[in-house]
């Protein structure tokens, strides 16, 4: 009988370097787009005849090999599980839901504070997109930015820790991911935020508007909103105590937003002269010792990715200062370096846009899944 685990299991076994063959069955193109790291490709559907000399000739697997497959949804991978223990392959695992499932696993991690304010990130380790938990651990509150649409994770974890989410905030209207933070504010009863200069992205979506360095109180945390337009017109930061700074797509650890994704590539250049002006007089104006959380970690289509499990995704100002050779170079330099070497776009970013500004319905769970599937691309490559 084939056994089967789920997502997040796979994901402990790779976190404990078990050693196993993870078999992607999807076609070529979806496996070059996105995969898990390692993974070895072999297309194949229930339809297919099932050769087991071919199957070991194309990946090298014997019977002696433990092997784990994955496909979109889980129905591939089973069915060539119980081929390939039919053919004498006695260690076989299916993941279950596939890489619909992988896409919705999340590691939450606590981010390191010296003062009475605790910090959650929540990293969704397929996607690369970064949510935060803000709490007062006194006053048993908490605020929530940059939700995804699993919003029954931010809750959860909420509720498992005794607060009540009175705030949740988005940084920008993104374009990778499909936001959680009007539905979680409606499911928690909290108020939803936006940046003032949101209702100039055509967002009508219900939320409350956030002036310049407009102040948030969670218990006794405030949380200041910062505007820091660049990678799009609306972004803003938001200062976090004198702690950390939540920088969504603006500032990331490692590098900084792209800029043409709203402004097109005709007025990319504006938006990056609006992102050198952000991050230098704004961020970078704040002290070295202030931690910056960003909305996303870089993640490659073969799933490479410089994050370590466990650890959070974060750097002080003055590390990033120094490490990030984008923000060494002059004005004209940055944007020219900005604009001039643009990353492939997100897939579906149009439509998420529209769906996050609430032009747009976001239509059933298929459709949510399949408009998200993919690593975020939100960063610029600064070549």
């Amino acid at each position: 009988m084939v056994e089967t685990i789920t997502p997040a299991r796979l994901r402990d076994w790779i976190d404990e370097g078990r050693s196993f063959a993870l078999l992607d069955t999807r076609p070529d193109d979806s496996y070059d787009a996105w995969h898990i790291r390692d993974a070895i490709q072999y297309t194949y559907k229930p339809d297919f005849e099932f050769d087991p000399a071919e199957f070991r000739a194309h990946t090298g697997l014997s019977p002696d090999d433990e092997i784990v497959t994955i496909c979109a949804k889980g129905v591939s991978s089973f069915d060539i599980a119980k081929r390939l223990e039919d053919s004498g392959y006695g260690e076989v695992t299916v993941v279950e839901g596939g890489m619909q499932g992988w896409s919705e696993v999340y590691d939450v991690v606590d981010v390191p504070t010296d003062g009475d304010v605790e910090i959650v990130q929540f990293q969704r380790r397929a996607k690369g997109c970064l949510g935060y938990l803000i709490a007062d651990p006194a006053a048993e509150v908490a605020a929530v930015v940059d939700a995804t649409r699993h919003v029954e994770k931010f809750a959860a974890l909420a509720s498992d820790r005794g607060y009540t989410i009175e705030a949740v905030l988005d940084t920008h209207v993104h374009a990778d991911h499909l936001s959680g933070g009007r539905e979680l504010a409606d499911h928690v009863g909290a108020t939803y935020y936006l940046g003032a200069d949101a209702s100039d992205r055509g967002v009508t979506v219900d939320y409350r508007p956030l002036e310049r360095n407009e102040v948030v109180r969670v218990g006794d945390v405030s949380v200041k909103a910062i505007q820091t337009p660049g990678h799009t017109s609306e972004a803003v930061s938001y200062l976090v105590d004198a702690e950390a700074v939540v920088t969504g797509d603006t500032l990331f650890v490692d590098s900084v937003g792209r800029t043409e994704l709203q402004f097109g590539e005709g007025d990319a250049a504006e938006g990056a002269k609006l992102l050198y002006d952000s991050l230098h007089w704004t961020l970078l104006a704040e002290p070295d010792s202030i931690t910056v959380l960003p909305g996303h970690f870089a993640i490659d289509a073969d799933g490479t990715t410089a994050v370590t499990p466990g650890e959070p995704v974060a750097a002080t100002i003055g590390a990033v200062r120094t490490g990030v050779d984008l923000l060494a170079v002059d004005r004209e330099t940055f944007v020219s370096r900005v604009t001039e070497s643009v990353p492939e776009k997100p897939p579906n970013y149009e439509t998420i846009i529209d769906v996050n500004a609430s032009r747009e319905p976001p239509g059933d769970e298929q459709r949510t899944v399949e408009l998200e599937l993919g690593p975020n691309n939100c960063a610029a490559t600064g070549d």
